[in-house]
């Protein structure tokens, strides 16, 4: 059966990735990533494309962009992805896998729109309590960076910092450990989905849109920018 992982570029879709591998029950055929066309970024996280690009290098998995324009509304996002469902449908693929660890609503919405598409949702994450799986993927050998923060929850210091043991102990209370309320995005740079890892560079802190974000720069093309 072959599936694609739906790739936000941070450590939840990563480590679904790695345990739907280490499952077996389901063949990885790609990685399925929403990206925000007017800025070549990953939508909500701000990564930029190249690093998308380097991760799914990375993964050996072929990179599936879904184009969204920004400031997108509902209907832009659902006739998008429906494109891609129905692309991916023609392809063989019978799975979808998702990072999603307990926002009912969210699993809900997802299973409604691939309901009848032939194609169904997987969350090898669900249900898992977030402080310990947070340390799961940190003893899997994970390696992320905080690429973006909702100010209102996490200090803006936060982005751009290594998601680690320090951080987590840092977290305010209340701020769930895998940020999965959307206190915070990450962007993986190692791991056992990623046969080498993606070495990247902090660079400017920016404020956009309510949220704030760590311009994530591959480490050869920051040395250059540099010179």
């Amino acid at each position: 059966m072959k599936a694609l992982v739906s790739w936000s570029s941070g450590k939840d879709s990563a480590h679904a990735l790695a345990k739907v591998r280490a499952a077996g029950a389901l063949q990885v055929v790609g990685l399925l990533t929403t990206v925000t066309r007017d800025y070549g970024r990953v939508s909500m996280h701000g990564v930029r494309e190249e690093v998308l690009e380097l991760q799914a290098d990375a993964a050996g998995l072929p990179l599936h962009r879904v184009a969204i324009p920004a400031g997108c509304v509902n209907a832009d996002y659902e006739r998008a992805m429906g494109e891609a469902v129905r692309h991916a449908c023609v392809a063989g693929v019978t799975h979808i896998v998702f990072g999603d660890i307990f926002l009912a609503d969210i699993r809900a919405y997802r299973e409604r729109m691939l309901a009848g598409t032939g194609i169904e949702p997987v969350f090898p994450l669900w249900g898992s309590e977030t402080a310990a799986l947070a340390r799961e993927m940190l003893d899997s050998g994970l390696a992320a960076t905080v690429a973006c923060v909702d100010p209102r929850r996490v200090p803006e210091s936060f982005a751009g910092r290594a998601f680690d043991g320090s951080l987590l102990a840092d977290l305010p209370a209340g701020v769930d450990a895998c940020g999965e309320n959307g206190e915070f995005h990450t962007c993986v740079t190692a791991g056992p989905m990623f046969s080498a890892p993606v070495p990247l560079a902090v660079g400017e802190i920016a404020r956009r849109d309510g949220f704030v974000f760590a311009d994530l720069i591959p480490r050869k093309a920051a040395f250059l920018a540099g010179r």
